[in-house]
């Protein structure tokens, strides 16, 4: 199995991405599956252009793209993207959507193929919080997530998509009080656990992953 497996640059006030920083980290090989790190542009467009690149290069059979979730304590897979782009702050090319459907002949929402429950398992197996999501937010990490299950239905880039948040490191939070963070080599074992579980699950398995709220 080939993974692709992207993170963003820095945005916002931050000097460092922790999701390209654990990304690159990763090895090239994790059991079955052969890892092809990508770093894609905090940007509208241009990051879902920059992964199309990458999968017409490499043919992946899977896109797990990663972004940084600052508040979160855990790693969270997300479930869903919706169609929309409704952008807080600008994007790294002063770009901010505001209520925009990334694609107007996209569905609504489409559900990320990944086996999420498992891979949540997998990484709680290893002592490390996990989650599963149920919003990407409407910035650029669902913006990408939504532009690589759309391309999945359309053009076939991969046969599964998804995503992954994780939290700020440590470094991020210095100024930040009460704000959650997770060591580096822990998020990169955290996707490591998610990497395995992927290659090791095609169908996800059937245990409760739902939230009250």
């Amino acid at each position: 199995m080939k993974l692709l497996i992207t993170g963003f640059d820095p945005f916002g006030n931050e000097n460092i991405n922790p999701a390209w920083e654990a990304v690159k980290l990763l090895p090239s090989k994790i059991e079955n599956v052969e890892v092809i790190k990508l770093q894609i542009p905090t940007v509208f467009k241009k990051s879902i252009n920059t992964i199309l690149e990458g999968a017409k290069e490499h043919k992946p059979d899977v896109i797990i793209c990663v972004g940084q979730a600052g508040g979160r304590y855990d790693l969270t897979i997300e479930r869903v993207a919706i169609n929309l782009d409704d952008a807080r702050i600008k994007d790294n090319e002063d770009n901010q959507p505001i209520d925009e459907s990334i694609y107007t002949d996209g569905q609504d929402a489409y559900f990320t193929s990944l086996p999420l429950k498992a891979i949540v398992k997998e990484i709680q197996n290893n002592n490390i919080p996990a989650s599963i999501s149920n919003t990407a937010g409407t910035y650029v990490c669902n913006h990408v997530m939504y532009g690589v299950l759309y391309h999945i239905e359309k053009d076939v880039i991969a046969k599964k998509g998804g995503f992954i948040h994780v939290p700020f490191i440590p470094q991020q939070v210095l100024d930040k009080k009460n704000m959650p963070s997770m060591d580096l080599k822990t998020i990169v074992k955290g996707l490591e656990a998610a990497i395995k579980a992927v290659g090791k699950y095609d169908n996800d398995i059937k245990i409760t992953g739902g939230t009250e709220f």
